[in-house]
């Protein structure tokens, strides 16, 4: 199974597809958008993901102003639900701009819209959809994403399985062109967090939806999550990316930096080139330790000609000589008679044998 996003196939084949999401961190400013842009090219991202939403389509401001509290990441927020939405919305007069900025460093640029309006809005730019997990039962909009006939890709955070299996369902019904990925939707960047991000649903996933391409959304700091995440089969991955993470805003604090983000990228493809085949062999800088390590069978003593071998004549040493009998082989030589004179320690190879 593989897809195309922009110029890059993405796949089990194929190298894993990075995507940096800028999110809120453009701080309300184009210019630092473009920034951004271009910082996330340079590290080793492959996209550059932004957010469509408009504050009065995706958040409630009596729903959140009448909750006893502000909860969860948000409850660090200084501000309230809907003004943070607010001003870290991306207007939707800046898409031409920010595609174009990805183009001009060759980078691909998409989005992840949160109304209707929106993801029409970008058909004409973007070459994939990211749905994000808080969408996940929102059927209609995932259906009306995937009737677009670009890849999409469905985040699965605060969800169970059900809703996982209905979601996916909704997509391919449609578009055979997915990525499901794992994903921990809480956003404290606390260590506590690596205890629930349960990287073997991806194990699951593999089982349930042997049809799609599987990834990672994440918000843990470090590596951890998406090295694992590659070694279960993810090729997709999805981290927040600022240039600073003690700047204030919404998803500075748990994002990658350009430094962190670059050393995640070498270390995944390290990863990758270690993953190799499936198929057990010698492999190719190990044929010299093959015949040094080893061991084959030798002469313990000298042996005359036409002596019958019995298993006190035979030692089982290194090195491995080229065309000499293998140590399985020792029953089969028992009893057979050596054809010349054998020194001490010389290889035993079945030239020099005869019933």
């Amino acid at each position: 199974m593989e897809i195309r996003i922009g110029k890059n196939l993405v796949g089990e084949n194929h190298p894993t597809y990075f995507i940096a999401d800028i999110a809120a961190n453009h701080d309300g400013d184009l210019n630092r958008a473009r920034l951004l842009i271009r910082l996330a090219k340079e590290a080793g991202a492959d996209a550059a993901k932004f957010q469509n939403f408009q504050a009065e389509k995706i958040v409630s401001d009596y729903g959140f102003s009448h909750m006893n509290a502000q909860v969860s990441h948000q409850a660090s927020w200084k501000k309230s639900v809907v003004q943070v939405y607010r001003e870290a919305s991306v207007p939707f007069n800046w898409t031409a701009a920010l595609k174009t900025a990805c183009d001009e460093v060759g980078i691909d640029y998409f989005s992840s819209p949160y109304d209707f309006e929106a993801i029409d809005m970008l058909d004409e730019y973007v070459p994939a959809y990211k749905i994000g997990s808080g969408d996940i039962d929102w059927l209609e909009s995932i259906e009306y994403m995937a009737r677009k006939g670009k890849p999409v890709l469905l985040a699965t955070g605060a969800s169970n399985i059900g809703e996982v299996q209905r979601a996916v369902h909704a997509a391919l019904r449609v578009n055979p062109q997915l990525v499901l990925m794992q994903c921990n939707t809480n956003y404290t960047a606390s260590l506590e967090n690596f205890d629930h991000i349960h990287l073997r649903v991806l194990e699951t996933y593999r089982s349930m939806f042997p049809n799609v391409i599987l990834g990672l959304s994440d918000h843990t700091p470090g590596h951890a999550t998406v090295l694992g995440a590659v070694a279960l089969g993810a090729r997709v991955i999805e981290k927040h990316f600022t240039d600073d993470n003690n700047r204030e805003g919404p998803d500075h604090k748990f994002a990658m930096n350009p430094q962190t983000w670059a050393d995640m990228v070498e270390n995944t493809r390290r990863l990758e080139r270690a993953l190799g085949s499936a198929d057990k062999v010698i492999a190719g800088n190990e044929q010299q330790t093959a015949i040094v390590q080893r061991r084959c069978l030798r002469a313990a003593r000298d042996i005359r000609a036409g002596e019958p071998f019995t298993r006190e004549m035979i030692d089982v040493l290194r090195p491995a000589t080229p065309g000499a009998i293998k140590p399985s082989e020792v029953e089969a030589v028992l009893g057979t008679r050596a054809i010349e004179d054998i020194p001490a320690g010389k290889e035993l190879r079945w030239t020099m044998l005869r019933d």
